[in-house]
């Protein structure tokens, strides 16, 4: 992502290398990325109504650290910064997770996975549109293994396949799975290839029953996808936005654009004291 999760992956806003910071926080003990058992300065009074919608993000850079105490809700990273790994961590957040306290229109755990469309670069590419045991309906045609859209719609489909079944997850079905989509990954310069990726990953979500939401600064995703068209299932999904420096300001972006024009801004990030904040807009 964007804010300070990581160094070569994306934890919601880009690399995520944290500051040690110590300072007594106000909603609790709270994690600094710099080490484990610090506390980090807390971005609103505890109790007020701003402090009520607030929840955090965490992922493999929080491995082993001190988390925040009841958040209000939690996302958690299912990938180690690429988009074919597993967070080494993840069960163990996913316990701390359960524990959020709810009270916001966001579910009380939701999952993040890295998104990327590397082409013929990448480790694995498809060549058929058969994955999982079953045949693909694929709106883009036949993948033959070509760097086009039919094969990055394959790609995306296999990735959140695996990402359902292959990193520990249970009952992936139950979670809203948030797409997070920056340029510290690979992508191919066709947007419409790129579209058709995350599309690939938001059928295979849909079909199992969870529901599907899209996160990325706003000129990286333009840079990625473009202008999605109204017939894409990724045009009516919530926006998750980065880029806020306060709780004050994550506020605000509840009210901008979304990333796709049938969307909605459902959820605002912020970093303060090194610890990834969220604020829920609804």
């Amino acid at each position: 992502m964007f804010s300070t999760k990581s160094a070569g992956r994306q934890a919601p806003w880009s690399s995520r290398a944290r500051s040690a910071v110590a300072a007594v926080a106000l909603l609790g003990l709270l994690f600094s990325a710099a080490g484990p058992a610090q506390a980090a300065a807390s971005p609103a009074r505890s109790g007020s109504p701003t402090a009520t919608r607030l929840g955090n993000d965490v992922s493999w850079p929080q491995c082993n650290r001190t988390l925040p105490k009841s958040p209000a809700f939690a996302v958690v990273g299912v990938n180690n910064g690429l988009a074919n790994t597993t967070n080494p961590c993840l069960a163990t957040e996913l316990a701390w997770a359960e524990k959020s306290v709810g009270g916001t229109g966001q579910p009380p755990v939701a999952l993040y996975v890295n998104t990327a469309n590397p082409g013929l670069a990448g480790s694995w590419w498809p060549s058929s549109n058969n994955y999982g045991g079953a045949t693909v309906a694929n709106p883009y045609g036949t993948c033959e293994g070509a760097a086009d859209a039919a094969c990055a719609y394959m790609y995306g489909y296999a990735k959140a396949y695996d990402d359902a079944n292959s990193r520990g997850v249970s009952q992936p079905g139950s979670y809203l799975w948030w797409l997070d989509v920056e340029t510290d990954n690979s992508w191919s310069t066709d947007m419409a290839a790129n579209r058709a990726d995350l599309e690939g990953m938001t059928s295979y979500f849909r079909s199992i029953g969870a529901d599907v939401g899209l996160y990325a600064p706003q000129s990286q995703w333009t840079s990625i996808a473009g202008s999605v068209p109204a017939g894409s299932n990724l045009y009516a999904l919530q926006s998750w936005l980065p880029g806020a420096t306060s709780a004050t300001g994550a506020k605000s972006k509840c009210s901008a654009g979304p990333l796709t024009g049938g969307g909605k801004v459902t959820l605002a990030q912020f970093v303060s004291g090194g610890t990834d904040y969220d604020y829920s807009c609804v």
